[in-house]
């Protein structure tokens, strides 16, 4: 099984890859304030996650095991000015030595399923304050709805005909009995469509990033032959931009029980 390592694209990740939409933190919004919250955001990648909290008055660490990935979340934050609101640690999740009961927000935003979740949940029920809040949340593009997508799939299948993860529909309904499981009081699970905008540039260091492709051990002499061939799909078949593409939000919230006297 080929290395996944999202730290070798990781300036096509800051550039190309959208974050979640402003709909998804106005939904978290209706569960909390993140304003002066402490929150750590697992596999924080170039900080997507992390920095938007920020921006709404969390204090985030970000954790993340690919370091051009963390050269990239603080480029951003520094870039932003929100370095004072933000600090990024290269380090497994599993291994960073947090407070017990110091955190009030977990977030893991486009990455849960390279975690050992039986492993992982109990680690972050640790973290958490009485009542603190979980959120394990993903933003994926939808292939049933976009022929973008389905024949950016097609393409990539060509030149890596192992890939496992084509097709998927961005539904996670295994995430909910994980949480209760693991003692977290299941809240609530959304799940909703949102069309994205790509220039034909965007998209392509988009796809650059895929776990298939460029992060995921992809020869990058065969990732450059790949990007040649997208470009001349998408000029082929989809040439006016903008791409509208459908991508699907499902997220998991849950919290911390609140502990007795």
């Amino acid at each position: 099984m080929p290395t996944i390592d999202f730290g070798r694209h990781s300036d096509d990740y800051a550039r190309h890859r959208p974050g979640f939409p402003a709909s998804f933190y106005d939904r978290l919004a209706t569960f909390f304030d993140a304003n002066g919250m402490r929150a750590v955001d697992i596999a924080t990648g170039p900080g997507v996650v992390a920095l938007e909290l920020a921006r709404r008055g969390a204090t985030v660490t970000g954790l993340d095991i690919a370091q051009g990935q963390i050269d990239a979340a603080i480029r951003r934050a520094e870039s932003a000015g929100l370095s004072d609101r933000t600090s990024f640690v290269c380090c497994r999740a599993e291994h960073h030595r947090t407070t017990p009961a110091s955190v009030d927000l977990v977030t893991a935003g486009q990455c849960w399923r390279w975690f050992d979740a039986d492993a992982m949940l109990p680690i972050i029920l640790s973290w958490l304050r009485p009542g603190g809040w979980l959120v394990i949340a993903h933003f994926d593009y939808n292939a049933h709805r976009s022929d973008i997508a389905r024949r950016t799939e097609d393409l990539v299948l060509q030149y890596n005909p192992g890939w496992t993860l084509a097709g998927k529909d961005g539904l996670y309904p295994e995430y909910i009995d994980q949480v209760i499981r693991n003692g977290f009081d299941f809240i609530e699970q959304f799940c909703y469509d949102h069309l994205q905008s790509f220039s034909h540039e965007s998209w392509r260091g988009r796809m650059r990033t895929c776990n298939g492709v460029g992060s995921g051990g992809m020869p990058e002499e065969t990732v450059e032959v790949f990007d040649r061939e997208l470009a001349a799909l998408l000029e082929r078949e989809f040439g006016r931009e903008p791409l509208n593409v459908w991508h699907r939000i499902w997220a998991v919230i849950a919290r911390a029980p609140e502990r007795g006297p």
